[in-house]
């Protein structure tokens, strides 16, 4: 093979490579301020979320209730009450207001996350799937439930889709970030 044959052959793959790295860095946007902002806000409920409502002195009542698909909970006395989106505080008063109406004369209701709703892991690790959200988590530890990183695995970072009051966002993320319940979360293949 010729030297000048040796040379184009050399340039084309450097061109080649050049054009790849510029075109990954074209599809780059710069993360959304409010995909941060959500770990800081007060948690919102959603579907899967199972609350531990207590209601004093009415035994009856208190118990553990399931944020169903269409985002409600079934509550004696009062029926389906809207979660999806509220904080536990604003289902407190929610579900107080609705036992005032006829039930109690001036219920005190308290409600906890009893538990999260799972968050979603796929690409390259061990063992894709859902996995049960425990709060502080970081990527790093649900890298970790889900069987460690594959072989072919990007390490640096990953890609979230997290759901921000109704809106679907996803940001690229390093492995140290916080998780919160309901996000997937993405590992992709790393090029070389």
């Amino acid at each position: 093979m010729s030297r000048v044959r040796s040379i184009t052959i050399w340039k084309t793959f450097v061109i080649s490579v050049m054009a790849l790295i510029i075109s990954s860095c074209a599809a780059y946007k710069p993360l959304d301020p409010a995909f941060h902002k959500a770990l800081s806000e007060p948690y919102r409920l959603d579907s899967g979320d199972v609350l531990r409502v207590t209601v004093f002195g009415q035994a009856e009542l208190t118990n553990t209730y399931t944020v169903d698909k269409a985002g409600h909970i079934a509550f004696p006395l009062v029926g389906s009450v809207a979660a999806r989106g509220s904080t536990p505080k604003q289902m407190e008063g929610r579900l107080a207001n609705g036992l005032k109406r006829g039930f109690l004369r001036d219920p005190d209701v308290s409600v906890e996350i009893a538990t999260y709703r799972p968050f979603f892991i796929l690409g390259e690790v061990g063992t894709s799937g859902q996995y049960v959200y425990v709060p502080g988590m970081t990527v790093q530890n649900a890298i970790a439930i889900a069987g460690g990183f594959s072989a072919r695995a990007e390490q640096a970072d990953v890609d979230i889709t997290r759901n921000i009051n109704g809106e679907i966002i996803t940001g690229r993320v390093p492995i140290s970030d916080p998780i919160l319940p309901g996000d997937t979360i993405a590992i992709r293949e790393r090029l070389f």
